[in-house]
């Protein structure tokens, strides 16, 4: 492993100590990219206009013109957290600015599959729908969507992945990464672009004079969900994405939420008054993401829809009772992993072990709704490209297997993808993704075809240098620093996904250390001379005396006192 300083241009951090930005932060800042005070300006007005994102005022026609004559409309989501809150943010808005018939569909990650397959398409027809719109979906659904157009049903298709070489013959396609689109925020979430959406029906309902910009609805009730989904979906907060989240968590930590998001900070142990990043990416994402992944998504949805206190509270227990569930068949999946994986290293004559540059591991007793936490989990452990396979569930599909695969910067895991399609004609009956997530079905007999042929394009891309984990810090930090009011002030920044939160790296004393729960590293450390605890959380190798740590800065409380300690990520040894 290696730790390494990020560059901090000492122009942009003057400049925005200059403006008035806390030292810290304006170190902190230029490190990311930013370079004057007026780029962190999260006011709603600087998010980038909804006409730049392309089919946007094509789609709040479409709408408006169903709406006004009453259509039927509904919405055929995604079985994750981006797709949930999507969902959510469609239903909500669209009855909010005015739809009758709103009603959603959510696919069964085991029977449905991922997207608006044509089954799906003809549930939607026979529920007596007019219009189907997509959330987080449907830039693939070729075949959905012609067949949603043979029932006769107009189809709107929103979504923000990455669309395959051919397009789907929709009557309109909302997404940042249309090959014609130049909308700047490519990596918008899926929520992000409904939301986009609903802006844009909202201007074309206000020509129309359905309302005016004095009676129009305020949409802004929609940003915690907004929020939630973007951060949960792990795409990069470039500034607008940033502006929406940090919108949405404005309004929570003033009460203004849904009662669902609510009852989800209750039901984790959280306070919404305080909620950060972490917290949707770490406590309310994770539940939900639990519906889709071993229950009903329904469930997720359905708690961020409900409007009483109640219901909510009862749909976010069983949510939480779900991710224990799901927690506990990671937790047997993931040891089955570990030795799957050791098992695949090889030794030579000399005692050096040689790790693979990809691992593909499967078992018959992996749950498939949990494979892809599992190949992160591998992924982490190993800084190796991974997938994870489980035997498909769907009847009928025995044979197949269904793997999630993630990757290391370096890595782009879709366009491997491809080339192993290419190498292997018929050994990948399905696949897609992004540079660093992935997901694909093969024959259960092409197991190891496959394995070998992802090994053999990792080997041909990727150097020691790539296959050597490297932790980006923001080098030492002073112990004037070492405050909990200034690690709160951290906290409720809006970090993630191409906007690191921060990790300091120092050279430090270890004064004593100790395992606890069995799997957790507790530290006794010496800092630029002064104690300071630290944890090591899943770490269970003892430290040298003196080591170069990378840790992020956490406030644990004892005994109703607030104390700083650091969350160490790496070392350097």
């Amino acid at each position: 492993m290696k730790i390494h300083p990020r560059d901090i241009p000492p122009r942009s951090a003057w400049a925005l100590e200059q403006a008035g930005v806390h030292p810290l932060l304006a170190r902190l800042f230029a490190a990311r990219g930013v370079s004057a005070k007026d780029e962190l300006d999260d006011g709603l007005a600087r998010l980038l206009p909804p006409d730049t994102l392309r089919g946007t005022q094509d789609a709040a026609v479409l709408l408006a013109d169903a709406m006004a004559a009453e259509k039927r409309l509904c919405i055929v989501a995604d079985y994750d957290c981006d797709g949930a809150t999507a969902c959510a943010v469609g239903v909500r808005g669209l009855r909010l600015l005015g739809a009758k018939n709103v009603s959603y569909l959510v696919p069964d990650r085991v029977v449905d599959g991922y997207g608006l397959t044509p089954p799906i398409a003809e549930r939607v027809a026979a529920s007596g729908a007019d219009m189907l719109i997509t959330v987080d979906n449907g830039i693939a659904s070729v075949d959905g969507v012609a067949a949603a157009k043979a029932r006769g049903l107009q189809v709107l298709v929103t979504d923000h992945h990455l669309p395959g070489p051919e397009l789907p013959i929709a009557d309109v396609l909302v997404n940042p990464n249309h090959p014609d689109c130049g909308f700047e925020s490519k990596c918008i979430a899926g929520v992000g672009v409904m939301f986009y959406v609903l802006l844009a029906l909202r201007s074309e309902l206000r020509r129309r004079g359905v309302f005016d910009v004095a009676t129009q609805p305020k949409l802004d009730a929609l940003l915690p969900l907004v929020a939630l989904g973007t951060v949960a979906d792990v795409v990069k907060l470039d500034a607008n994405n940033r502006r929406l989240v940090a919108q949405g968590l404005r309004r929570i930590r003033a009460g203004a939420m849904p009662a669902g998001v609510s009852a989800l900070f209750k039901a984790a142990g959280r306070v919404a008054a305080a909620a950060t990043t972490f917290d949707f990416g770490f406590a309310l994402g994770p539940r939900i993401n639990a519906a889709g992944r071993l229950a009903d998504m329904t469930l997720g949805i359905e708690c961020l829809l409900t409007e009483d206190a109640a219901r909510a509270d009862e749909l976010a227990r069983l949510l939480d009772g779900i991710n224990r569930e799901r927690r506990d068949i990671e937790g047997g999946m993931r040891d089955q992993a570990l030795l799957l994986a050791e098992s695949l290293f090889t030794v030579d004559g000399e005692g050096t072990e040689t790790v693979p540059a990809a691992i593909s591991v499967f078992d018959a007793d992996f749950h498939e709704g949990v494979v892809g936490i599992v190949a992160s989990r591998i992924k982490e452990r190993f800084h190796r490209p991974t997938f994870v396979f489980a035997a498909s569930g769907a009847p009928g599909k025995e044979h197949e297997l269904k793997g999630s695969g993630r990757s290391i910067p370096g890595f782009h895991l879709r366009d491997a993808l491809d080339l192993v399609a290419k190498r292997h004609p018929g050994v990948l009956l399905r696949f897609g993704g992004h540079a660093m997530a992935a997901g694909c079905t093969v024959a259960r007999e092409q197991f190891r075809t496959f394995e070998r042929a992802l090994a053999q394009v990792a080997d041909e891309w990727l150097d020691a240098a790539t296959l050597t984990r490297r932790i980006d810090t923001d080098g030492p930090i002073s112990r004037e620093y070492l405050r909990v009011d200034l690690i709160d002030t951290l906290h409720r920044e809006v970090w993630g996904q191409g906007f690191a939160p921060p990790t300091f790296s120092e050279e430090v004393e270890v004064v004593s250390q100790r395992l606890v729960g069995e799997r957790h590293l507790a530290l006794k450390l010496r800092h630029q001379g002064q104690p300071i605890d630290g944890i090591w959380f899943g770490h269970t190798d003892p430290l040298p005396p003196r080591v170069k740590l990378a840790f992020r800065l956490d406030a644990d409380e004892w005994q109703g006192v607030r104390r700083v300690r650091f969350l160490v990520e790496g070392a350097e040894i």
